[in-house]
């Protein structure tokens, strides 16, 4: 069974493994595919229209399936490697050990917010971006330039405390669980960390960024504390709701997998910690 640890936790080799193995995507171009698919539905996924994605109920679900297609893809190079999550609310800085060279790497340099250092950074040569929104080609972050701090774990409470999944108009208008997490409403989580890494998180190709899987898998996390607490409270909604995906309708690109298939993930893999 796959564990999900905290990066903060993680040995040397198994960041050693689980780096090696996220570069040995990109070699191949297989990692590209999935910033492809991301950017092309960042770009669809609108408030007035078809939205799956982002904006919408299936925000939790999708990114479920879609970690869980990059982790095996991961795991088809090293079996023993699983997607860690980065808990934001406790490694705040730009200090914290994800940013050091032997994982991360770090921030960008002011001039033009270049990573510089650890195995991402384009003097590597391993790290080109091909898929992005203009001209150049390396990977750029500006940790904590977003003008807000992180969320604190007493937002992430209050977040948790919400008791209704989503509500109409199931969009970044809403009220609920669902647009208060993704950071549309409210004291804006999922969002709010997107703009403090700043760089291509901040865009549509924001998996250019291997912080992007951390982030998400810490997202995802927060989806399963929530429904531990509120066992009540389902995905919603249930059916018949036009330009979302309901909780029995199966979710593009895929066409083969539904909110309802996802609601638990342990059949799939467990976390470190509840």
């Amino acid at each position: 069974m796959t564990v999900r640890k905290n990066q903060a936790n993680l040995t040397a080799d198994e960041k050693r493994r689980f780096v090696a193995a996220v570069l040995e995507l990109k070699r191949t171009g297989r990692y590209d595919e999935f910033v492809t698919t991301h950017n092309a539905f960042i770009v669809a996924d609108t408030d007035n229209g078809e939205r799956t994605g982002h904006r919408s109920p299936s925000f939790l679900p999708w990114h479920r399936r879609f970690l869980l297609d990059f982790e095996g893809a991961l795991q088809a190079v090293d079996p023993s490697v699983a997607l860690p999550y980065w808990d934001w609310t406790a490694d705040r800085t730009a200090r914290a050990s994800l940013w050091a060279p032997d994982f991360l790497g770090g921030t960008g340099r002011s001039l033009d917010g270049r990573v510089m250092d650890g195995p991402f950074a384009v003097a590597t040569g391993n790290w080109p971006l091909n898929v992005r929104i203009d001209g150049r080609t390396y990977l750029r972050r500006a940790l904590g330039g977003g003008g807000r701090p992180l969320p604190t774990r007493a937002e992430v409470d209050s977040v948790l405390a919400m008791a209704t999944y989503d509500m109409a108009p199931w969009n970044s208008g809403s009220d609920g669980f669902r647009n208060h997490l993704e950071g549309w409403r409210g004291v804006n989580l999922h969002n709010r960390v997107h703009v403090w890494v700043g760089g291509q998180m901040a865009t549509g190709v924001s998996p250019n960024d291997p912080v992007f899987w951390l982030h998400h898998a810490y997202i995802d996390k927060l989806w399963a504390d929530w429904q531990r607490r509120h066992p009540g409270s389902g995905y919603l909604p249930a059916a018949g709701t036009p330009d979302v995906v309901d909780l029995g309708d199966t979710m593009k690109p895929w066409n083969d997998v539904r909110p309802a298939d996802l609601l638990d993930h342990t059949p799939h893999y467990t976390f470190d910690a509840a």
